[in-house]
Formats: C-alpha cells, structure tokens, sequence
C-alpha cells in the first residue's frame, strides 16, 4: 500500500474541451478539422480538434491565421454555459474519487488518491474508472496521467493525450524526465529554450548535468527552479480549490468603436452571459467590475461592491452601465469591454435581501426561466429583445452596429431568435 501511495498523483485533462462537447450533438463532424472561436479577424482559437492542430491550428491563434492555415475547418461559435455545465459534471466525478481535486481550470485538475487506493484499487486502475466514467457519463475523452509529484503527472497527461494513459512510476521519473527536450519543463519556453540552446544545453538530462551556479548566472532565479524539475523534484501538494475568484466576460469589437449605444448593448450581452455563469455555478457576487480597453491599447477598471450579492444579468448590467457612465467622455475609441463579478459566494449559503420593489425578483425568474429554456432548446433560442436586431448574431463575438435601444425595456421582455414569441 505504502509503494502504491508513492505514485498517487493524477493529473486529469479532457481532449479538445470545448470542441469535444460539441461534437456530442454534431457527430458527423468527428475526425474533420473543427474549430471552436467567432469567425471574425480579431478573435481567438477557443479550441481545435485534433485533425485543425495537425494543420497548424492551436488554441489562443488569432482565428484568421487559423482560417487560413486550416480554410475547410467547421467554425463553430462558443457555448460558455454548455461548458461550464459539463465542467461541473466533471468536477462531480473527480470529486466522488477523492476530496483532493485541484482543479486548473474547466477541464483539467490534479488529484490525489492515495486515499481512494483501499475502496478503489491501484492508481493505474483508478486512472482507467475515471476515464471510463468521464467518457460513458460525459460523452468525451480525457487524458490521465500519474506519476509520484504533480510536474511529472502533468507531463504524463501531455505525452499521452489524446484519449491515453500513463504512469511513471517513482523509480523511472528521472530516466523518463531526462529523455525529454528542455522545453517539456515548466517555465522553459522558446526564449529560454534558445538561451540554454546556445549553451549547448537541449534536453532534461542536460540540465541536470549542468552546475546550478551556471543556471543561476543564466536564468537568475528560476535556474534552481528549472534544475529541481530536471531531477523530477516537485513538493507541492494537491491543494483543493473550493471557490471561483471571480467570473466574467469580455469582447474586442471587429473595429474600434466611439459609439455609446453600441457599448451599451454589449454591456448588456456580456451581462448576461456572466450572470448565466453565476447562476451555474451557484453562485452570489458583491462586487461588479468594468473594464475599458482604449484603441493605443490603455487600459482602465472600475469597480463597485453592493450590499446585495447579485446573479441578475438586470442588476449587472445596471451597475456596468453606471461605472462606464462614471468614466465621462472617453477620449478615444473603445477596442474591448469587459464585465466581471467578483467577491463570488456559494448562493445555498447566502440569503437574498428582499426588496418592496417586485422588478428585482420579476428579473431574476424571468432569467431562471431563461436558463431552463437555454438548457433544453440551446443558447440562440431565447434572448432579450433588446439584443435581437437585423443582421446581429445573437450569440456572436459582439455587435458590429449600434442599437436603437441600448438599454432594457423597464418590464421583462424576451423574444426567440426567429421573433415568433414575445
């Protein structure tokens, strides 16, 4: 039991995330190039399958290189709240394994489970149940690595991926870890891979063998670091994360905008977005953050906390709307705006203030009824009115016109995307 404890650590990444969730109802799209970002110029890769990453594409590319490198890729626009649902799901399963779950972000988390090994067996087996758990419950694939320290289990994962599985025992960690090129070690990126080229220094094995003086007068402070990862050396526990810091949203508008109507109904979309996200997660924000970024590239935040802890896309957009009102005049035009809830708190353990004005609740059920009917029907069914226009894609990267009506009617009005039901 006690050798079975020192190889415990699992480091768990789904593959292509966001591209696999969708693949779930579009099926005919596995094993063709598939993109998940906005089809316009200054947007990102999301995700790409892995048929677009055999092409070049890669996550974070700005989406025109990737359409150019990959031009017959399936673009296919963002679901956030499809995502974060899944993600939950996923942290359910890691979380019925063990308590210790380190989540790195929504598809991938270190866990321990030298506690597990007696009720669930060997980590190797364990490794294989949540792979088979994730992929029978979920309908995706994840990677799992696992190794005695979190470094090497995430190196596990990453040599693995996709759909595999790996395990590096104690006794092989440095064999393996020095077959490896220099840049496979955490904070070894191409600038620093160049510096240590130069010195003749090209794998793992390499720095091990190099003088950690050396390193230092090279790489100053981190060349301890990087030479401890070389010896497969990592201390840290897995430590559960137990709450979001903050959620939010941003766009960077197609071109550079001075129109106050336009920020306005972009506001009032990426409102509604984070509150969307709140509520999936469970949770309450004090706080409400604006940010502003200017077209030289400034950037500026403004924030205000609120007695009540919100999850109303209503109440959000009313505080974003007052801090941008707060700015003045701008003196250039906007490149991105961003919203951001923070101060988040579980909302099973906060109790709502209760108003005499009944608009606040008629806000929040009218958007409960909206989560519900988004979950069955999908994201573009129902919207706000105000967000339905001409020519606007409703869950698009951000409006390219103004709106007639940046702000939301006083009652509660919805429409579908096709204007049949109001």
């Amino acid at each position: 039991m006690r050798e079975l404890r020192r190889t415990s650590i699992l480091h768990v990444d789904m593959d292509a995330f966001f591209v696999s969730v969708e693949l779930r109802t579009r099926p005919e799209l596995k094993g063709k190039p598939v993109i998940v970002g906005f089809p316009v110029d200054r947007s990102v890769v999301l995700s790409a399958s892995y048929e677009a990453r055999a092409l070049g594409v890669k996550s974070a590319m700005p989406m025109a290189n990737a359409m150019r490198m990959c031009p017959n890729a399936v673009i296919i626009e963002p679901r956030h709240s499809l995502y974060y649902e899944v993600s939950a799901q996923l942290m359910g399963i890691f979380e019925s394994i063990t308590e210790l779950v380190e989540p790195l972000s929504v598809d991938e988390a270190f866990l321990d489970v030298g506690g597990a090994i007696r009720r669930l067996g060997p980590p190797l087996q364990i490794g294989r149940l949540i792979r088979r758990r994730v992929e029978s419950e979920l309908g995706i694939t994840a990677s799992v690595g696992i190794a005695a320290n979190k470094f090497v289990a995430k190196i596990a994962s990453t040599r693995c991926k996709p759909d595999g599985l790996l395990l590096i025992e104690e006794g092989q960690t440095v064999a393996y870890l020095h077959s490896l090129p220099v840049n496979a070690l955490w904070g070894v990126g191409a600038k620093t891979a160049d510096v240590l080229a130069r010195l003749g220094i090209r794998t793992v094995a390499d720095v091990a063998a190099t003088p950690l003086s050396s390193l230092k007068k090279v790489l100053g402070a981190s060349g301890e670091h990087v030479h401890r990862l070389s010896m497969g050396l990592d201390p840290r526990p897995v430590t559960p994360t137990r709450l979001e810091k903050s959620i939010g949203s941003e766009e960077t508008f197609a071109i550079d905008t001075p129109d106050d109507a336009l920020l306005h109904r972009e506001l009032l979309r990426l409102s509604h977005r984070t509150a969307s996200r709140l509520r999936t997660a469970g949770m309450l924000a004090r706080t409400i953050a604006l940010k502003l970024r200017y077209a030289d590239f400034s950037t500026i935040s403004r924030s205000k906390t609120m007695h009540t802890p919100v999850d109303s896309a209503q109440m959000i957009y009313q505080v974003a709307s007052q801090l941008l009102a707060s700015l003045g005049e701008r003196p250039m035009s906007v490149r991105l705006v961003g919203v951001r809830a923070e101060q988040l708190e579980p909302a099973e353990h906060t109790s709502l203030q209760l108003s005499f004005d009944r608009r606040d609740d008629n806000w929040r059920a009218a958007e409960q009824a909206l989560d519900r009917v988004i979950e069955r029907f999908g994201s573009k069914t129902v919207l706000p009115a105000t967000l339905l226009e001409p020519h606007a894609q409703p869950d698009g990267p951000g409006p390219t016109l103004a709106s007639k009506s940046p702000r939301m009617p006083s009652g509660v009005s919805f429409r579908t995307a096709d204007n049949k039901l109001s």
